[in-house]
C-alpha cells in the first residue's frame, strides 16, 4: 500500500470510530482524504480537529439532541481553523483527558 492510501486509510479509520458519526464513509470522504494528504495536511492536525470537534459537541450548553456528523467535510473548518490559530498542546491534551474521561473518547 503507498504512503497516500495509507494516510487516506488511517484518516478514514479514525473518522469512523467517532462518536457522533455515521460510522460509514463516503466516496467524497476517501477523495477529500486523499486531497488533505495531497496538501500536505499531517494526520495529528486532524486527529486535533477531531478532538476539538467532539469537545465542543460533547461539552455544549444547548441539551438539544445534535445531527450527526455525516461527511468528514465537517472537519474542514476546523481544519483550517487549527492551521490558522493552532491551540497550545497542553490545551488538546487537557481536551483528551476530559473526553476520555467523558467515555467518549479511545
Amino acid at each position: 500500500m503507498d504512503p497516500r492510501t495509507r494516510y487516506a486509510t488511517r484518516v478514514l479509520d479514525q473518522y469512523r470510530k467517532l462518536p457522533g458519526t455515521l460510522r460509514r464513509t463516503l466516496r467524497q470522504d476517501r477523495n477529500l482524504a486523499l486531497r488533505l494528504y495531497d496538501r500536505g495536511v499531517p494526520l495529528h492536525k486532524i486527529e486535533d480537529a477531531f478532538v476539538l470537534a467532539l469537545a465542543r459537541r460533547t461539552f455544549r450548553s444547548n441539551p438539544e439532541p445534535i445531527e450527526p456528523i455525516r461527511s468528514l467535510h465537517y472537519f474542514l473548518p476546523l481544519i483550517q481553523e487549527l492551521e490558522v490559530e493552532p491551540p497550545l498542546p497542553e490545551y488538546l491534551v487537557y481536551l483528551k483527558n476530559r473526553l476520555l474521561t467523558a467515555g467518549v473518547w479511545h
